[in-house]
Order: C-alpha cells, then sequence, then structure tokens
C-alpha cells in the first residue's frame, strides 16, 4: 500500500515483489487523472530509496525478467500518463556492466565538442553575430531533438500500460513510421554518410594541421591524409564499444587542455580586439556555410540509441544529454568569439594555423592531429556496426573477413578525403544535408507521427518550425557550400 499512500490513492496498481527478489518491486502506474508535482516528487523519492537498497543487497542480477526503475518525464508536462518502469532484456545487469552516465556524458561531449570545434571561429568571421546566437539556438535545439529520438525508442505496453523498449536503433523508429521497405533503406545510407563523412573529415583534418605545422617540406595535404590514415589501420581490430569509451574519455581531456592554451594564448592578444570586426548582419553568401559547420558541430544523434542501449542507468539519459549541450554551447560559444577577435580577416579555416610561433603551432597541431585519430574510432565502430551485419559478419568477430572488411571501410573514408581535402566547407555541405536531416528534420518527424497524440498544439507547432528551420538550412547550405567548393578546384 506504500505507493498508492504516495500517489494519494490515484495509481490503479500498487506492488508486486518480483520473483527471485525480497527487496526490488515493480512499480506499474496506468494512466492517473490528475497527479501533481508533490506527488511525483514522492514517487522519485520512492524510487530512490528502492534503489538504494537494492544496491546494499548487492541484488543486481536476476534470473528471470528484469525490471529496473525509471521515471519517463511526462512529454512537455502536456499529456498525465506517468510511466514509472521500463522492462529489460533476460539477464540485464543494473549495477555491472554498461556504460555509467560520465562514460556516455565523455562520448556525447567528444562528438559535439571535440575536433571541429577549431573551425566554428571561422564561422564567425563568415556570420558575425549570428553565428554565435545559432551556437547557443542549435544545441538547445539538437538537446531536444536527441532527448524525443530516444523517447520514440519506447511504448507503452499493451498488456501492462508500462513504458518498455521496442525500438533499438535510429532504424527501427524510420522503419516504424515509414516501413521497412523504405524506412531502413533512407536512414542506412544517411547515418553511414553522416559516420563515414565523420571518420572522414577526420582524416582531412590530420592533414591540414599536418601541412600548417610543416610548410617548409612543401608536402601537400593529401600527402599528410595518407601519412595520417596508416595510424587509423590498428581500429580495424576494435570490438567494444567500452574501448571507444577510453578513447573518447582520453582524448577529451587532452582535448580540454588545448584549447585552454588556445585561450590563454587569445586572452594575451586581448588588446588587439576589434569588436566592431563582427557583423551585425547576415551575409546571406556565405551564412549557410557558417549554419552548417554550426550544425554538424552538434550532430550526435546517429549515436544516442547505441549509447542509450549501452548506458548502466537509461534513466539518466536526459539529464547527461541537456548537461553535455549546456557545457558545449557554452564553451563553444567563448571559444569562436576570442579567437575570431584574436585574428579577425587572418582567421583560418583550422583556427590553430593561425598560431603565429612555429614550435606552439607544431606542438599544438600535431596534439590535435593524435587527438584527431583517436576520435576516429567512435564513428567509425558505430558505421562497422550498421555496415558489416549486411554482408552477414559480426562486429564483434576477429576473424579474417571481418577485419578485411573494416580495412576496407577505413580505406574507403581515405580516398574521399583524397578527393575532397578541404576541411571547412566539406564540414559545411555535410552539415547541411545529412547533419540537419538527422539532427533536426527526421527526430521532430518521427516524434510527431508517433506521439503527436499526446501532444500539444504548441508542441506540434514548435516541432513544426524545426522542420522548416531545417530544411531552410538544407537549402541554402547546399548551395553556398558547393559553390564554395568549386572555388577550391
Amino acid at each position: 500500500m506504500v505507493l498508492s499512500i504516495l500517489l494519494r490513492g490515484k495509481a490503479i496498481h500498487i506492488i508486486d515483489k518480483v520473483v527471485e527478489s525480497d527487496i526490488l518491486y515493480r512499480i506499474k502506474a496506468w494512466q492517473i487523472e490528475s497527479i501533481s508535482e508533490d506527488d511525483i516528487h514522492y514517487v522519485y523519492q520512492f524510487y530512490f530509496i528502492l534503489t538504494e537498497l537494492t544496491m546494499k543487497n548487492g541484488r543486481s542480477k536476476f534470473t528471470g525478467r528484469f525490471t529496473q526503475f525509471a521515471t519517463y518525464k511526462r512529454f512537455n508536462n502536456e499529456t498525465d500518463q506517468l510511466f514509472l518502469h521500463c522492462e529489460g532484456k533476460e539477464g540485464h545487469t543494473s549495477t555491472t556492466g554498461g556504460l555509467t552516465a560520465l562514460e556516455a556524458a565523455w562520448n556525447v561531449t567528444n562528438a559535439i565538442q571535440g575536433m571541429f570545434l577549431v573551425s566554428l571561429p571561422y564561422s564567425v568571421y563568415h556570420g558575425g553575430y549570428w553565428s554565435l546566437l545559432a551556437m547557443m539556438g542549435v544545441a538547445w535545439i539538437c538537446t531536444y531533438t536527441g532527448q524525443i529520438l530516444i523517447s520514440c525508442l519506447y511504448e507503452p505496453s499493451p498488456s501492462t500500460g508500462l513504458l518498455t523498449k521496442v525500438r533499438y536503433s535510429y532504424v527501427d523508429i524510420a522503419e516504424k513510421v515509414w516501413g521497412k521497405r523504405f524506412g531502413a533503406p533512407i536512414l542506412f545510407i544517411a547515418q553511414n554518410i553522416e559516420l563515414l563523412m565523420t571518420c572522414i573529415l577526420y582524416l582531412v583534418l590530420c592533414g591540414e594541421l599536418l601541412a600548417g605545422s610543416f610548410p617548409q617540406f612543401h608536402i601537400p595535404v593529401r600527402y599528410w591524409i595518407c601519412i595520417s590514415c596508416i595510424f587509423t589501420l590498428p581500429y580495424s581490430f576494435i570490438r567494444s564499444l567500452r574501448l571507444v569509451s577510453r578513447f573518447s574519455a582520453g582524448n577529451a581531456v587532452v582535448h580540454l587542455i588545448i584549447n585552454m592554451i588556445i585561450i590563454i594564448y587569445c586572452l594575451t592578444q586581448a588588446w588587439k580586439w576589434d569588436w566592431s570586426k563582427i557583423q551585425f548582419r547576415i551575409n546571406i553568401a556565405s551564412f549557410p556555410t557558417s549554419l552548417g559547420i554550426i550544425v554538424f558541430s552538434y550532430t550526435s544523434q546517429i549515436f544516442l540509441p547505441t549509447l542509450e542501449n549501452n548506458m548502466r542507468y537509461p534513466h539518466q539519459f536526459n539529464a547527461m544529454l541537456a548537461l553535455s549541450h549546456i557545457i558545449a554551447a557554452i564553451f563553444k560559444t567563448g571559444f569562436a568569439l576570442i579567437g575570431f577577435l584574436t585574428w579577425q580577416e587572418q582567421t583560418s579555416e583550422v583556427i590553430t594555423n593561425n598560431l603565429p610561433t612555429q614550435q606552439l603551432r607544431i606542438v599544438i597541431n600535431l596534439t590535435l592531429a593524435i587527438k584527431a585519430l583517436l576520435s576516429y574510432p567512435l564513428p567509425y565502430f558505430a558505421a562497422c556496426e550498421l555496415i558489416l551485419p549486411k554482408f552477414s559478419l559480426s562486429n564483434e568477430m576477429t576473424t579474417w573477413k571481418t577485419i578485411l572488411a573494416r580495412i576496407i571501410l577505413i580505406l574507403s573514408t581515405l580516398i574521399m578525403a583524397l578527393c575532397i581535402p578541404h576541411f571547412a566547407q566539406l564540414m559545411g555541405l555535410i552539415g547541411s544535408i545529412t547533419g540537419v536531416f538527422l539532427s533536426l528534420v527526421w527526430p521532430c518527424y518521427f516524434y510527431l507521427h508517433l506521439k503527436g497524440y499526446l501532444l500539444s498544439w504548441t508542441t506540434i507547432c514548435g516541432n513544426l518550425a524545426i522542420i522548416i528551420f531545417g530544411f531552410m538550412c538544407t537549402i541554402s547550405g547546399i548551395i553556398d557550400s558547393s559553390r564554395e567548393l568549386a572555388k577550391k578546384f
């Protein structure tokens, strides 16, 4: 009767003991006609009490059906349904195995605040204050679309009314909305373009960093790209996402140190800053590329279902995602602003190539090149998970066929990097196409299709506005980025 008291008699179902456990309980809450914020607070207290007791008693594994407590946040506070249950798979473990919220946050942070940060001052050069505003606005939008995308993985069980995971990937959501005939192929192509283009950009970035470090050798960027690719070949043996998260955790720390060095240098040049150089007007001819760069720098939606599936406590996902994007937005905006103010019209596509001292430039660029190579495994591993099963190969196997397929995938990214070795323009183009659709348009469309009956007109209009904004970014970005790339050749 405890839960009935906590909900003040409004819940239909109360508590069932889980078989095999004398401490963990199943909480069931069907549709509640009216529930106050105080009621929700009481339920949270009850949840944490049970979680603490469970962990103290060491009851983390169950031979039968595992029940994990989770509170599902009501859709924008507009529905009166409260779900307090998420059914896991057989043999799932609550306190052992899986990524912690901190490890997941490292992966997200590395994806949205990684190597592409070095091009953000260049976006301010073209977009002025509007680029700075976009860095904050796109962060908020991507946080929202990431959360609603994960909500599309869950549906209330017809038999119990409890929130249950019924989909496990972006492709599963697309298949539900568009059907297997169109949904899977469309998402498969878009995801792989995004993932492989991210790998390509890492190689191009390495090439530009190394070329900027040793200009006296007169070695073309394409040659440096080939040299960089050699160091990615060992990734063909990666089998575990946990190992990938270790790379992400390590190079995120390194990147933070490098960023702080760049920021400190920029601050020492503050006496040269000229705020009048930042534009208030929008340059229609160049701003779309800047916006594409910004959108691409926040793209993480394609990783989110994989991360959420591998999290030890999935109910921490929304808070983890919001905090990661808030930190990223603050840091990106500040970094882009002071980076542009330091070099103004001389701002390069890769800001570290503006460093005046050859020795400092070499140290920073080499460190960032190493970080780019350590960032390569996350999108590469995700691409392998999507592509290899199509050829009846498992990403967890180490057979010669699997390793050969992984090596071929790495070499394919090398070929594309050699064809388009222009970092900022390529980044803007990809961000305007797959970045916009995967991060902005499709999450909102899927959310409206699957959860629209639960939403108010305000939320529906908000999602439609994001979709329209996405299409505008795509059209203008393709035109501008293509024109800029044409000038490079």
